[in-house]
């Protein structure tokens, strides 16, 4: 069935659109859930509630790419159960480790100042990454909103770990620059 199919049946509140959404994206929104959680029965439990959240959520939105919207829930919601699961330790998943190696780039806020610095920040990195050659874009995207694996990407882009390490880092690296030069204070 095609997205656009798909999104018409929340439109309409046709209960066949979770069902059509779970046989089209299931494993994939698993996958994003799994990285960060490290936890197989929290991972569905992610993904559930974004089945939920995507309910809710359509009408009024009406995503153009729902795979993307999609992706943007379930990360959404594995990152916040992430956090409430893991306030006292930090446990060794993809979304820790990706965040580490961020670290020296941005760093996250919590007032309302620093949620609108935030929000300004994600259009820079945005603004960076249409700088950047497609091969850095798809490695810094799947290593840092997807969480995969170093080892996930290379099986997929068939780069050396190495590579994609070197890659990253100067990606890292320049974004920062990147930022820096905007007037962002790292």
């Amino acid at each position: 069935m095609e997205d656009m199919e798909i999104v018409e049946l929340y439109w309409n509140r046709d209960e066949a659109a979770i069902a059509r959404t779970q046989e089209k994206y299931g494993r994939y929104l698993v996958k994003i859930a799994y990285n960060i959680l490290l936890d197989m029965e929290d991972s569905k439990e992610s993904v559930n509630d974004t089945y939920y959240s995507a309910w809710k959520s359509m009408p009024p939105h009406r995503p153009q790419a729902l795979s993307t919207y999609l992706a943007k829930i379930a990360r959404q919601i594995s990152i916040d159960i992430f956090r409430k699961k893991n306030s006292r330790k930090r446990r060794h998943s993809q979304y820790a480790l990706s965040l580490s190696e961020l670290e020296e780039c941005v760093s996250g806020g919590e007032t309302p100042q620093q949620r609108v610095e935030l929000g300004l920040l994600a259009q820079a990195i945005s603004a960076y990454l249409g700088t950047v050659s497609k091969e850095a874009r798809v490695l810094f995207v799947c290593r840092y909103f997807y969480m995969d694996s170093l080892s996930e990407i290379a099986e997929y882009t068939r780069y050396s770990e190495s590579k994609i390490k070197s890659s990253l880092y100067r990606t890292r690296r320049n974004l920062k620059a990147y930022l820096e030069k905007e007037g962002f204070v790292i």
